[in-house]
């Protein structure tokens, strides 16, 4: 007999039955799922059709991991370092904040130092949070700092609790939650970091123990946030797909049967199979209010979930920036490259070297007539990254004529089109290099030079004004 009371769904307004409660599956055998994991054959991807419905909370948000999982997989940054990158994501994220939270690393001196410059910004937005070990020393630390939040691990698949933990999921859980028990009455309001939940049984484990943390957060009149961290990159975006690798399932099963509030829910993503940012775009659409992310991606194995990224994923979703300066973007990536000595790949969008660049004629033809036709955005506007060519034997007269206006910034009646002189000789000189056996780009330095001579010999002025 079914029990359960017809309630009403305020958000859409439609009869619906209460929930079931979903309680511990306490099992002897660990389940790792082989069936679609099988270690020596490629992960494979299941569907039974189960559809959730969108849900993207009102407000969404950025939390950044730069100084956690991001110096995971790099050498550290210095003190100096994490204090000018924190200022540049209080920069991007703007008065609103979009750019929530950046959590940090406390066990050295150096983090630590770094940690009291931070605070000391005085910035509403992004808050320091931390990340620990679950230990009363670790949260007597957090306290003492004055932080109001802390992440704690608390890895959830068979593949923790049995082979890492050697517990049974009962043991597993109990001990969780006197961890996190113990943090509460230190007053820091824990964020439960759920490892590896793309493996994990979520009704037989997740969802039990999230009610279970929602009980004490109950109690204690302290917020419990819930943080879904896909370790191993298996989160999947399609409709219909199996848990755990489902994001939407995932989603919906913490919102709507573990009763974790939107708010108080986040994603982390990781890059194995090239899904970072859609099954981060997909937690925030079915309901997750935060996507945890790093700068450039930088994170541990492939990379956790570009934060820049993100800030455009924002803005198509939102159909907003928010208050974000996208143009600060731009700022780091000089940073890094400059300060840091990081190389970025140059094909990496918004920040690679080339990621506005072309090398194809006909695209450089097309740019010199409206440089909407193959060009993302404006990204002059957005990024202080104007489109660019570069010159090669395919440019053609266009592609030169475009690097020319572009490069020395020409404007209006300044501009020179693929029917001047100057294009021209620049495009006989180009030619003689690939027929001599050169097969590299043109450099911008050779261009100059050439450029130079050219104008010297012809009498051209206004190019260098």
């Amino acid at each position: 007999m079914d029990n359960r009371k017809v309630i009403t769904n305020t958000k859409t307004n439609l009869l619906e039955l209460e929930e079931h409660f979903y309680h511990l599956v306490d099992v002897d055998k660990p389940n790792i799922y082989h069936n679609l994991f099988p270690y020596e054959e490629v992960p494979k991807i299941a569907f039974n059709e189960r559809i959730v419905p969108h849900n993207m909370p009102d407000d969404i948000w950025i939390t950044d991991t730069t100084f956690r999982d991001g110096q995971q997989s790099r050498a550290p940054y210095t003190s100096e370092q994490i204090v000018r990158i924190f200022d540049y994501l209080h920069e991007l994220g703007g008065e609103n904040g979009i750019i929530r939270q950046s959590e940090f690393f406390l066990y050295s001196k150096k983090d630590r130092d770094a940690v009291y410059k931070c605070m000391e910004r005085g910035y509403k937005f992004p808050e320091v949070t931390s990340w620990i070990r679950a230990s009363k020393k670790d949260f007597e630390l957090v306290k003492d700092i004055g932080l109001k939040e802390t992440g704690i691990l608390v890895s959830c698949s068979d593949f923790h609790i049995f082979y890492k933990m050697k517990m049974t999921r009962r043991e597993c859980m109990n001990h969780y939650l006197s961890v996190v028990r113990e943090c509460l009455e230190t007053g820091v309001s824990p964020r439960c970091h759920l490892e590896d939940i793309t493996r994990a049984d979520i009704y037989g484990f997740v969802i039990p123990f999230c009610l279970e943390l929602m009980k004490l957060q109950d109690e204690y009149d302290i917020p419990v946030k819930i943080r879904a961290c896909d370790t191993m990159g298996y989160g999947v975006n399609f409709a219909g797909a199996v848990i755990p690798r489902s994001v939407q399932g995932i989603i919906y099963g913490l919102n709507t049967h573990a009763g974790v509030p939107s708010a108080q829910l986040e994603w982390h993503g990781h890059n194995d199979f090239y899904k970072a940012v859609t099954n981060s775009t997909t937690a925030w659409i079915y309901g997750a209010s935060g996507v945890n992310c790093s700068l450039f991606g930088i994170g541990e194995r492939t990379g956790n979930t570009p934060l820049e990224a993100m800030v455009f994923e924002y803005a198509q979703l939102k159909g907003s920036l928010d208050g974000m300066d996208t143009t600060i973007i731009t700022d780091i990536a000089e940073y890094f490259t400059n300060e840091i000595g990081y190389n970025i790949p140059s094909r990496t969008p918004f920040v690679g070297k080339n990621f506005n660049v072309t090398r194809a004629g006909i695209h450089a033809d097309g740019l010199l007539k409206n440089e909407e036709i193959y060009n993302i955005f404006d990204t002059d506007k957005l990024l202080k990254r104007p489109v660019l060519v570069s010159v090669s034997n395919t440019s053609g007269l266009a592609g030169i004529a475009h690097w020319i206006n572009t490069y020395f910034k020409l404007k209006d009646d300044k501009k020179v089109d693929k029917s001047s002189e100057l294009v021209k000789e620049v495009k006989e000189w180009v030619d003689s290099e690939y027929e001599g056996g050169r097969v590299t780009v043109i450099a911008d330095d050779e261009l100059v030079k050439i450029i130079t001579d050219v104008c010297d010999a012809k009498g051209i002025t206004g190019i260098f004004n």
